[in-house]
């Protein structure tokens, strides 16, 4: 690990450590710099506006269950004021002027538990909103873990095409010396042209998709005009090297694929290029769940579903609220006044019981709160039906991936066998062009299919892992979880 990334890493930490530090600026990436998932996942959840405004909404939530406990707290109020009088008559002329305070106490005795009520709906918002907060960190993760897969993918799928222009170059080298010597004829010559222009366009097409992939884990972490950094590969998707180099500011550079290739000098296939390891010694953990595992721990974790449960309990609190209105409040209240003329002094001490309701409105109300109620009951049960088959369907998806790539992995290899024993028939004289290119596509194919099985592989897996709330090391919580 380098100083920058050390450094970097060390700024995150600092960071996220504290609520004043969540408001802070967004962490860039400074030139050059390594970044592992974890440190892309850190960048993210630091910089996300979507985490900030849950966390905001999360604030609000907390302001509010205080302004509900404040209906207990005594109400003061002051006042004062200075009056000037003017009488005429044909007898006498009066002026009054007069100044006058006064000061009075208001205080709740009793209201039938409709406070209460109040406050308890406000904290299972808060719930509720904290529950959001989670979701939306769990959102994060995931999509930065899925485009971090995408990047490696492209990057893979790069180097397959990069190396398939390689093969096609020297088979074109090697062609058009047959067709020098008079060996092969021009029919060979022209289809090994056309090959070579095809793998470079299949070449500017897999630079683009990488592109693409790129601006996609960017946006993911909220870094836009990033500069060049690399990208270290994951246990589960395994490059046969360790560091993917991510640039973007060539992105508007120009390449002229259209010239013949240069001379080489070695006309025949390499083992660099024909035994290029896209994935090597590739290894996935087994999925630790079964289906009725997952579905359990999709129930017990999804945060989207406890926010929805919680809403449900504040729903049910409001209704409350909304019936206890039928109740007078008993108030208990205090005064005092003072007016300077005379010097007048006066003091107030009472209690009331008042109430003023609409029985028509009330009855509305009520009958509006139990279909709220309802409502948000019924969308409780949609998300836990939904719930059950989206990991039924992902988790399906899994599994079948999860059997493929073994099996693609020996297609990788029988397809290069293959084509080894081509171009050794073809090199002597033996074997046509048409089998040999045949070879060389299934191989090359064969090499694309398994970065893109890997790749869905990755991501099903990760889609499972968030249908089911699974939480990944690294994370964000807030900072009353911290506390506990």
């Amino acid at each position: 690990m380098n100083i920058k990334k050390v450094c970097i890493l060390a700024l995150i930490g600092i960071l996220l450590s504290s609520n004043a530090a969540f408001c802070a600026e967004k962490i860039l990436v400074e030139k050059n710099t390594i970044l592992s998932l974890k440190d892309c996942l850190n960048l993210a959840l630091q910089n996300s506006p979507a985490i900030k405004k849950s966390r905001y909404n999360y604030g609000i939530s907390l302001n509010d269950i205080t302004i509900a406990k404040s209906a207990f707290f005594p109400t003061l109020g002051l006042g004062t004021g200075y009056d000037l009088g003017s009488t005429r008559s044909t007898r006498v002329d009066t002026n009054s002027n007069a100044y006058s305070a006064q000061a009075n106490l208001n205080q709740l005795i009793f209201n039938f538990g409709k406070t209460n009520a109040r406050i308890r709906m406000q904290k299972f918002y808060k719930i509720a909103a904290k529950y959001n907060f989670d979701n939306t960190v769990l959102d994060t993760v995931y999509t930065v873990m899925i485009n971090y897969y995408g990047v490696l993918a492209a990057k893979a799928n790069l180097d397959v095409e990069r190396a398939n222009v390689q093969i096609n170059e020297r088979n074109y080298q090697r062609t058009k010396a047959y067709f020098d010597e008079g060996i092969r004829s021009k029919i060979d010559l022209v289809n090994a042209e056309v090959n070579l222009s095809d793998s470079k366009v299949a070449l500017v097409t897999a630079e683009k998709t990488y592109q693409n992939a790129i601006v996609q884990l960017n946006n993911s972490m909220y870094i836009a005009y990033a500069p060049e950094y690399e990208i270290e590969n994951t246990e589960a998707f395994n490059f046969s090297r360790n560091i993917i180099p991510v640039n973007l500011e060539k992105i508007s550079e120009t390449k002229d694929l259209s010239s013949a290739p240069k001379e080489v000098s070695d006309a025949f296939l390499t083992s660099e290029v024909q035994k290029l390891d896209v994935l090597e010694d590739y290894k996935f953990k087994p999925f630790p769940y079964s289906f009725e595992e997952s579905v359990e721990i999709a129930n017990k974790n999804r945060p989207d579903l406890k926010s929805y449960k919680a809403t449900v309990d504040a729903m049910k609190q409001a209704l409350l609220y909304i019936k206890r209105e039928y109740y007078p409040e008993i108030k208990a209240a205090a005064g005092y006044g003072f007016r300077d003329k005379y010097s007048t002094n006066s003091y107030t001490l009472g209690i009331t019981a008042s109430t003023n309701i609409n029985i028509l409105q009330k009855k509305s109300e009520i009958d509006t709160g139990k279909l709220q109620v309802a409502l948000a009951q019924n969308e409780v049960d949609k998300l836990e039906q939904d719930i059950y088959f989206e990991v039924q369907n992902l988790y399906i998806n899994m599994k079948q991936l999860e059997k493929q790539i073994p099996l693609l992995g020996v297609k990788v290899r029988q397809t290069l066998e293959n084509f080894e024993l081509a171009d050794g028939r073809y090199a002597v004289g033996i074997g046509d062009y048409i089998q040999l290119q045949d070879a060389k596509v299934n191989y090359n194919n064969a090499q694309q299919s398994y970065v893109r099985t890997v790749y869905n592989y990755n991501v099903a897996r990760a889609n499972l892992e968030k249908a089911i709330g699974l939480q990944q090391e690294v994370t964000l919580t807030l900072d009353e979880d911290k506390k506990k």
